[in-house]
This record gives structure tokens, C-alpha cells and sequence, in this order.
């Protein structure tokens, strides 16, 4: 089924609240934002969003990115987290599978990430051409994966739209070249899943940029907690760190989110961030590294 944002706003004052934010007019965005927060049936803007699977994503998501997305806005923040975006009941019932399938490679980076030179918590369903930063993807976990991976490239390319709605002399341009439609076209450059747990070494990915700045932007998913390995009392990070901390918007504001199964977080590009460290327990995430073609 195709969702529609429904609201009693044009596009024009949408992309006004996208663009327009100048000092003095915050009376005039609460005003805007209010009437987005109170979408109703009444008038529905011209948007055809992409068909969902009803099997992963839950009602309204790509309206909350909208919304979101023009909330940010108002703070110059360039990442959103939308909560509970896929539905958990899908993670569960493809977690046990994972866990099988699941093989972290150690992986060593040319000046490190977040000065970890020598990763290997991460295991790669898809790389690079060249084969970096492994020749050895696994490719039975990036075809139980794959749904996913095609839902969260619909549920990027709007977020990225929405995003760069102002910046005509670059996505537009892309849009109006690489299709009639106006659709942006993604390429998956890299992904991977990552398992932290309090081990040393492997309790955090601290402060750092995805893929050096040189990725148009990266989308994380928050795995299930392992319920099916061992008891969740021994696999649970409750209470005990995880999560995820930006450092974006005016001043560089430091954002923390305390993440769970199903939270979807859109991250532009060259914004700091980090998996926030966990003292017990296991903590899983899906990660795909994304450029605009």
C-alpha cells in the first residue's frame, strides 16, 4: 500500500520550513510546526511515498520522517532517529538465523576509526569494490538480510530528500538526471553488522565520522537484544550503557539516544557520532554506508 503524508500544508510551505530558517522566525516555524504535528486527512500535499512492506516497517514511518526531518531543521541538525521505524517481531524472527551465520572479521584500517586501528567485532554483508575493507563478504547473511537492506534504501532516499530539499544546484540535479520519475538513485557501499559487548576493545565505536566524510550518508538499525544465545538476563545492556551520542546542530550540541529493537537513525554526512559503550550484556546493530549516484 502507498502511503500518503496527509496535512493542511502546500509543498511550498513545506519547503519553506525546510529552508527559511532565519533568526526572528522562530514564532513563525512553532506555527508551521504545529500544523505538521496535527497531520489530518484534510488536504493531502502532493507526495507519493514508496510502496512499504507491511512485513518490516510499521504504520506512519515515513511521515515521521517528515516531520523529523523539518524538527531538525530548526536546530541545523543533520541526523533524525525515527523509534521503533522496523518492526520488532520481523528482527526477532530473523535474529536466531543471524546468530548462525554471524562471523566478525578483523578488519585493519589505515589510521583507524575513532583510533581503533584493528577492528574485529564487525562482520561484512557487503564491501567495496576491491574488496575493501574485506574480500570476503558473507553473502548467505546479506540474503537474509536483503528485505531489510532494500526497505532501509526506500526509507533513506526519502529521508535524504527531505534533507537536502533546499540544496537545488546538487540533489536536485541528481534527481532530475538519473530519472523522469525525480527519484534519487542509492548505491549501498558498505554494510555490516557489529556486535559490542563489555569486552576490551569491543564496547564502542567513540567519536568518529562514517566512512571519513567520504559517504553522502549512513543509516544504523538496532538490532534485537539476544534473547536466543543465552538468557536475556545475561545478554541485556539494560541499564548499562549503549545507545547512540551525536554531536551536531548549533554548537555542535551532544545528543544522546537510548536506542532499542527497530530504531532507525538517518546521518548525514560528516556528522560525529559514536555507539555509546556498554558494561554487560550484548549489543547488536546493522550499519549500511550510503552514495547518492
Amino acid at each position: 500500500m502507498t502511503e500518503s503524508i496527509l496535512a493542511p500544508l502546500s509543498s511550498e510551505s513545506q519547503i519553506r520550513i525546510s529552508c527559511d530558517n532565519q533568526e526572528g522566525s522562530t514564532s513563525v516555524f512553532d506555527s508551521l510546526i504545529s500544523e505538521v504535528d496535527t497531520m489530518t486527512t484534510d488536504k493531502p500535499l502532493n507526495i507519493q511515498l514508496p510502496q512499504s512492506d507491511d512485513n518490516l516497517l510499521r504504520d506512519g514511518v515515513y511521515t515521521e520522517i517528515t516531520q523529523g526531518v523539518i524538527r531538525k531543521k530548526l536546530s541545523k541538525m543533520r541526523h533524525l532517529v525515527v523509534k521503533s521505524a522496523i518492526l520488532p517481531s520481523y528482527l526477532d524472527e530473523i535474529f536466531p538465523r543471524m546468530l548462525d551465520l554471524f562471523s566478525p572479521q578483523k578488519v585493519v584500517y589505515n589510521g583507524g576509526i575513532a583510533n581503533v586501528k584493528e577492528w574485529k567485532i564487525s562482520c561484512y554483508l557487503e564491501v567495496m569494490s576491491g574488496g575493501v575493507p574485506t574480500t570476503n563478504p558473507n553473502l548467505e547473511l546479506r540474503d537474509l538480510f536483503l528485505p531489510l537492506l532494500e526497505t532501509c534504501d526506500k526509507l533513506f532516499i526519502e529521508w535524504y530528500r527531505q534533507q537536502k530539499a533546499c540544496n537545488n544546484n546538487s540533489v536536485m540535479k541528481k534527481m532530475k538526471v538519473n530519472g523522469n520519475d525525480g527519484e534519487l538513485q542509492v548505491n549501498r557501499l558498505m554494510t555490516f553488522i557489529t556486535r559490542y559487548t563489555p569486552n576490551p576493545g569491543e564496547q564502542a565505536l567513540l567519536k568518529h565520522i562514517d566512512g571519513a566524510g567520504k559517504v553522502d550518508g549512513s543509516v544504523v538499525i538496532a538490532l534485537p537484544m539476544d534473547r536466543w544465545s543465552s538468557t536475556l538476563e545475561v545478554n541485556s545492556f539494560d541499564g548499562h550503557g549503549g545507545g547512540l551520542t551525536f554531536w551536531d546542530g548549533r554548537g555542535r550540541q551532544e545528543i544522546h539516544y537510548d536506542t532499542r529493537v527497530g530504531d532507525v537513525c538517518f546521518i548525514d554526512r560528516a556528522v560525529w557520532h559514536q555507539a555509546d559503550p556498554i558494561t554487560k550484556g550484548t549489543r547488536w546493530a546493522l550499519v549500511i554506508f550510503y552514495t547518492i549516484q
